[in-house]
């Protein structure tokens, strides 16, 4: 069997990908808001990269932190609602046995006071009918 070579010559690299150039109209078309978030970071996306024009410049410091923000930003929306359901997910996973403890001792609690209130409520019952018929016989 052969190996697959490490290098695969097709497939751009990086900075042949940020030294494209864009179109003017990609370059003046505001980037529309996806239906859907993809799973994927894309890229080639116009917003991604600010594509270098030719005989210009290399990225400055602003552009490659500017690039930088915008990368962030997006992964981190993209993350967004997985980080949620995850943490959703684990503190209800962790919860549940604490919750179960609790209405366990709540409910026990609460049956030990009504079981309190009802001897009492008894007791004097009992007490105020004896008390009534000793009045009577007298």
């Amino acid at each position: 069997m052969s190996q697959a070579p490490a290098f695969d010559e097709s497939i751009p690299v990086l900075t042949e990908v940020v030294a494209e150039t864009a179109s003017p109209e990609a370059a003046r078309a505001p980037d529309p808001a996806p239906a859907e978030a993809p799973t994927g970071l894309d890229m080639a996306a116009p917003d991604a990269a600010p594509a270098a024009r030719p005989g210009a410049e290399p990225f400055g410091d602003d552009a490659w932190e500017a690039l930088e923000e915008r990368l962030v930003a997006r992964v981190l929306d993209r993350l967004q609602d997985r980080v949620e359901l995850t943490l959703e997910d684990q503190i209800r996973t962790s919860l549940a046995p604490v919750l179960d403890h609790v209405v366990v001792r709540l409910a026990s609690e609460l049956r030990d006071g009504l079981q309190h209130t009802v001897e009492q409520v008894v007791a004097r019952a009992v007490a105020q009918e004896l008390t009534h018929l000793k009045s009577r016989n007298s």
